[in-house]
């Protein structure tokens, strides 16, 4: 069985593993000091990443703030829905807001727009 999470946190959790990413790539860029051509690409690379990073989280921040709050039935915590259907941000339960979903098995097909979506 697939392991889901929020929408939200797993974009959140790309833009850290980005900025994880662009040090990285930075601290390559130290290897060839006697290169500066070489190093400073690295540096430059690493920096968009930080950068992509910090577009990327402004971006979820303002999705956020758009997105419906729930209150879960199973913790009791108010959570944000994105989509036709999520999973609560703290414990995992499947939240849909779409009655014709209740009851059904989790999967994130149903968020996709296309029609032949076995329903």
């Amino acid at each position: 069985m697939a392991k889901y999470s929020s929408k939200i946190n797993k974009i959140r959790t790309f833009a850290l593993s980005l900025i994880f990413i662009g040090f990285i790539i930075m601290y390559i860029g130290i290897f060839f000091r006697t290169s500066p051509l070489i190093m400073t690409f690295f540096m430059l690379l690493g920096v968009v990443c930080i950068i992509a990073s910090t577009g990327i989280y402004f971006w979820i921040g303002m999705l956020s703030t758009k997105t419906v709050q729930v209150v879960c039935p199973n913790c009791e915590k108010t959570t944000k829905v994105l989509g036709r259907v999520d999973m609560c941000m703290y414990c995992n339960e499947p939240l849909t807001l779409d009655p014709s979903l209740e009851g059904k098995e989790f999967d994130q097909k149903y968020n996709r727009k296309s029609k032949n979506i076995d329903q």
